[in-house]
């Protein structure tokens, strides 16, 4: 899959989550998102597009998600 269109679609999800309150639950909320309805190779594919280019163009809450939960989407 296309890692912009993984990109635009992982920020979606963290634009949702971002109107929790208490954002480390919301990071906790796309890191589940992602796990329990991406499938494995589009978490890999999105894990390395971050691994070779960074976080640029991904949402704050994301990127907070990818951080403290990759253990979980790999």
């Amino acid at each position: 899959m296309d890692a912009d269109n993984l990109v635009r679609m992982a920020n979606r999800i963290g634009q949702f989550f971002e109107a929790m309150p208490d954002a480390t639950e919301a990071a906790e909320n796309v890191a589940q998102h992602l796990k329990k309805f991406w499938d494995p190779r589009m978490r890999r594919a999105l894990l390395a597009h971050v691994d070779r280019h960074g976080v640029d163009g991904l949402n704050a809450m994301v990127e907070v998600a990818l951080e403290r939960h990759r253990a979980v989407l790999d």
